[in-house]
Formats: structure tokens, C-alpha cells, sequence
């Protein structure tokens, strides 16, 4: 590979924290084009590695209040662990009235909203959760030509800033020097570890509940 498209990182780190930093890089232009300030609120709509990611960045960037939507109880919970202030099960209540609603977590809805999850529930839910004036960054990948439905006249009238941030141009480098640094927690976000040969048959199955990333790692 070019050489300015490798990136050195510390002898002492694991192989398996080094493995993280092309997804943390892409998490980290989400959260740029965010443009989170210091008190901030923001949403994380997904659970999966990208939106445990983007909640540890969001901390980070200084938001007061970090909301993780995700159905998986045990990822809620890691979640809260990783920092997020509060969290909300999408499957038992309506996500909108739970965190935008007038009794809600953040009445009237959040500065932030990253989607994570690359569904249309999700990308749907995200509009609707940002407060006027808010901004919406699409950081999940949905299949090219499916579509979701939203309302321009609400995008319009509440002036939201709707984002598009595709891989990582310009992050990697910071996020190598995230992971090396141990601001990111890396270990708990790794279910498994698998040899090579059973690669084919992890990538072809769904994960199993709770699972976050699982790491093949070739043997010798």
C-alpha cells in the first residue's frame, strides 16, 4: 500500500485497539461535520460499533447530554457505561415523544442527532428529533435506491442542516492517535475474537444478541 496511507501506531498497542481505527475515523467525520459544542445535546440513534463509537466522540466534543436509541437491552447498557447520559428501548416506546416530546428527555428536541443505524426507521426518526435549527448527520449506510419518507415543508420551516458523511477523509490519522492515546475504550466493545478459517461463517450470519464487533484474528 502507499506509504501515505499507512499510519504508525505506538509497538506497545494491541493489534486488536489498532483494528478499530478505520471505523473510529469515519465516526470522527460524523462527528465533525456535527459541529458538536461544549453543553450540547445529541442523539445516537443505532448501537452497533459506529453508534458506541460516536458516543464516546460526542462526550468527548463536550455534549451534556448523550442519547443512545437501540432495541438491545445489553447494549443500552454499555452505552450508559460508555458515557451516554440516558438511553431509549425504540421497540417499547415511541423514540420521538420519549426524547423530543413535551415530557421527554429533551423537549422539543436535540441540537445533534447522529443516525447510526443506516435504516429508514432510523433515518426517518432522526428529522423528527432535531430541535429547529438542529443539525442531522446520516452516518449509517442504507442500501443505494431504497427510500425513506420526510417532510421537506419540516426540514423548511425548522431550518434543519441534514448531513451526509461518507467514510473517512482526512480522520484516520486522529483516530490512530485517539486509540493509541486510551481515550476510546476499545475492549468493551469487542464481543469475540475468532481464527480465520471461521471468518466465511461469521460474516454470513446475523450477530448474536449483544453483540458489538467481533475481531478475526489470524493464527500465528
Amino acid at each position: 500500500m502507499p506509504q501515505s496511507q499507512a499510519f504508525l501506531l505506538p509497538a506497545g498497542l494491541k493489534p486488536t485497539h489498532g483494528a478499530f481505527c478505520e471505523p473510529l475515523a469515519c465516526c470522527l467525520h460524523g462527528v465533525d461535520l456535527a459541529g458538536i459544542k461544549p453543553g450540547a445535546s445529541v442523539v445516537v440513534l443505532g448501537g452497533g460499533v459506529i453508534g458506541l463509537l460516536t458516543v464516546q466522540l460526542a462526550k468527548l466534543a463536550g455534549a451534556a447530554t448523550v442519547i443512545l436509541s437501540t432495541r438491545q437491552a445489553s447494549r443500552r447498557a454499555l452505552a450508559e457505561e460508555l458515557g451516554a447520559t440516558a438511553t431509549v428501548d425504540p421497540s417499547a416506546v415511541d423514540p420521538i415523544e420519549a426524547i423530543a416530546g413535551k415530557a421527554g428527555l429533551v423537549p422539543g428536541g436535540v441540537d445533534v442527532v447522529l443516525e447510526c443505524a443506516g435504516v429508514p426507521d432510523t433515518v426517518e426518526q432522526s428529522m423528527r428529533l432535531a430541535k429547529s435549527g438542529g443539525t442531522v448527520v446520516i452516518v449509517g449506510v442504507m442500501p443505494q435506491g431504497q427510500k425513506v419518507a420526510f417532510e421537506p415543508f419540516d426540514v423548511l420551516f425548522r431550518e434543519l442542516k441534514v448531513l451526509g458523511s461518507f467514510i473517512n477523509p482526512f480522520t484516520h490519522r486522529r483516530a490512530a492517535d485517539l486509540v493509541a492515546s486510551g481515550a476510546i475504550e476499545i475492549d468493551k466493545l469487542i464481543s469475540r475474537q475468532v481464527p480465520l478459517e471461521e471468518a466465511p461463517r461469521v460474516i454470513s450470519n446475523p450477530a448474536a444478541p449483544g453483540e458489538v464487533k467481533v475481531l478475526v484474528v489470524p493464527n500465528g
